[in-house]
């Protein structure tokens, strides 16, 4: 490291190993390198990244089942159009911010393995405290407008 201010010392192109990309990519029969070439296809991979993370993200599965909870809450509790529309919106981009962390995660596993590395560290830290700040905006805005209509129903 060239400090102690977590930045890590990167090495120049002639220190790391030679790693020929676009033939792999080319040779490669796996899926996971094909390119959708039409919707139906595009649909089905996004499909597949869905299930991965439902199927292997625990957070994942809790930050849907609080937008549903929170979603029905403001069905039950008749929140207007524009609100129910507002928290649609912020627990959808808990989910996604969850998907690109979830991407973020794999391709740097893929990329170091099992070693250690400061980069990677800082990749996954940041990848998932934008989680956290997403998670911690949209409980916030629940509050805010589940609250008021929920405390009218038990007459508090």
């Amino acid at each position: 490291m060239k400090n102690k201010n977590m930045i890590p010392e990167i090495s120049n192109d002639s220190q790391r190993k030679g790693f020929n990309f676009s033939s792999n990519l080319r040779n490669s029969s796996r899926s996971s390198w094909k390119i959708a070439k039409d919707l139906p296809t595009s649909f089905f991979y996004a499909a597949k990244g869905l299930k991965y993370a439902f199927s292997t993200q625990r957070n994942f599965r809790i930050h849907l089942g609080f937008t549903l909870v929170a979603f029905v809450l403001g069905l039950f509790l008749g929140l207007n159009k524009s609100d129910l529309g507002i928290m649609a919106l912020t627990a959808t981009s808990v989910l996604v911010v969850e998907l690109i962390n979830t991407a973020i995660e794999s391709v740097v596993d893929l990329a170091i393995g099992k070693r250690f590395h400061p980069l990677a560290q800082i990749a996954k830290d940041c990848s998932a405290g934008a989680v956290l700040v997403a998670s911690i905006s949209s409980l916030l805005i629940a509050v805010l407008l589940l609250f008021p209509p929920l405390l009218k129903t038990l007459r508090i």
